[in-house]
């Protein structure tokens, strides 16, 4: 049977204002990104959201992003890889001692928006990411696109990593996610999403824009929180998947079955 973990962005609004919404989607989301209050996220969104997370079982990780509140961190920056590895050891002491002061573990960090964009090509500020969440801790697993430098720094400096692929952003020709400035970079049909997803699971497959196979590894799939429609895309996304025979599972629990050490 396939195995997959589903994970969904979270905390991504201020003074909690959006906390409803996120703690119905952990009905159906096995792990969650959370924000660290660079790209959205303040310490009470945190606090109840890491709250919510722990009461539904749901495998926590620390959302990095550009310190950039305006444009939500979708807007690339140049920064240094020093700047990096700052930025992103900074954000998950931030959201640790929040888990830790609940009782809880940090499973796993991604990187988000035009952070996670910029790594999954540019190899030095890859380097510099996996080198902030070794250090930080070597049992968190590092989340990145499928097929990018991320996950081959993780893997070069002995972190435990996830390949990511994504439900609703289609793909290029090598392998990255079209840029969300073009008009076809999101999938708005819920069934080609579904489509895609478990295609991206059974044959390891997916299809780009300019109409050729790239080879995929799905080893947990983001829905995104913060869609008009995203609850009701997260509960058809888990019953489908349910429903070809795919098991859904957290991260950390997936690693630890494979036999892969973790902390949680």
């Amino acid at each position: 049977m396939n195995v997959v973990d589903l994970n969904c962005d979270m905390g991504e609004s201020f003074g909690a204002y959006k906390i409803g919404a996120d703690e119905e989607l952990l009905q159906y989301a096995t792990s969650v990104n959370i924000a660290c209050g660079f790209h959205a996220g303040d310490p009470a969104t945190i606090r109840k959201t890491v709250g919510f997370a722990l009461e539904r079982g749901a495998g926590i990780g620390a959302h990095p992003g550009l310190q950039d509140l305006i444009g939500f961190g979708r807007r690339n920056i140049d920064i240094s890889p020093q700047e990096a590895y700052d930025l992103v050891v900074y954000q998950i002491g931030a959201l640790s001692a929040f888990v830790k002061a609940e009782g809880g573990n940090v499973q796993h960090v991604k990187a988000h928006g035009a952070l996670y964009n910029m790594a999954a090509i540019n190899s030095a500020l890859s380097e510099a990411i996996a080198e902030a969440v070794y250090k930080v801790d070597p049992e968190l697993i590092l989340f990145g696109l499928a097929n990018g430098e991320l996950l081959k720094a993780g893997r070069r400096i002995g972190l435990r990593t996830a390949s990511e692929v994504f439900a609703d952003r289609t793909y290029q020709q090598d392998g990255t996610l079209t840029s969300r400035r073009l008009a076809d970079a999101m999938i708005e049909d819920e069934e080609e999403a579904v489509r895609q997803v478990i295609r991206m699971i059974k044959e390891k497959k997916v299809l780009s824009r300019q109409g050729m196979d790239v080879g995929i590894e799905a080893e947990t799939i983001c829905i995104h929180g913060d869609g008009p429609n995203a609850l009701h895309f997260a509960k058809k996304i888990r019953n489908e998947l349910e429903q070809a025979n795919v098991e859904v599972k957290a991260i950390g629990q997936m690693k630890k079955e494979r036999g892969e050490a973790t902390n949680v």
